[in-house]
């Protein structure tokens, strides 16, 4: 996904529709995380680490890359890096899981898909607590990519259900290619 704004941004909302916008993404964004545990549930934890014929990802990368994504867009974006998230989202993870890493081969030194499973978990936990708190106004601080729509927090927010319903999809085929059975 390139990271380059578009060349013709919208102009920021009103911060009313900016909340209402904020509001309706938060439901999206607990829609498209319920429909990937749904999808994980139904995947065995000791298939996540295999690359079906001809495929270039695994489950665990895709769990990996989306705990990193909502950090990202969730909590780095709406109030910076804390040093707690040095603990949260190591160096050697977020290079491994992030925008532009390569699945592992294997699960050698990798973390196990419960240990990945418990940080998706935990990282949307964290995010979901922050937005609560998350002061409305800060919501049309401008920010860099990626986003959409807008080119602030609001737009980060906006790009976090998306992002997760494209990686969802994913893991739709990667089941399949491992020769299950379809959720829904």
């Amino acid at each position: 996904m390139s990271q380059t704004p578009p060349t013709s941004a919208k102009p920021l909302p009103e911060l009313s529709d900016a909340i209402r916008m904020f509001e309706a993404a938060r439901g999206q964004i607990e829609f498209a995380r319920q429909y990937t545990l749904e999808l994980l549930q139904a995947t065995p934890m000791d298939r996540w680490f295999e690359i079906p014929p001809g495929g270039v990802s695994h489950v665990a990368w895709q769990v990996g890359h989306l705990a990193v994504s909502q950090y990202g867009l969730l909590m780095f974006r709406m109030r910076g890096r804390r040093p707690e998230d040095l603990d949260l989202i190591k160096g050697r993870f977020r290079k491994t899981y992030g925008r532009g890493g390569k699945p592992p081969e294997s699960s050698e030194g990798q973390p196990t898909a419960e240990e990945l499973l418990d940080k998706l978990n935990r990282i949307h936990a964290l995010a979901s607590a922050e937005l609560d708190e998350l002061d409305p106004a800060e919501l049309l601080v401008e920010i860099d990519m990626p986003y959409a729509v807008y080119p602030c927090k609001l737009g980060a927010v906006l790009f976090c259900p998306i992002h997760e319903g494209l990686h969802a999809g994913q893991i739709g085929v990667l089941r399949r290619g491992l020769g299950l059975e379809s959720v829904r």
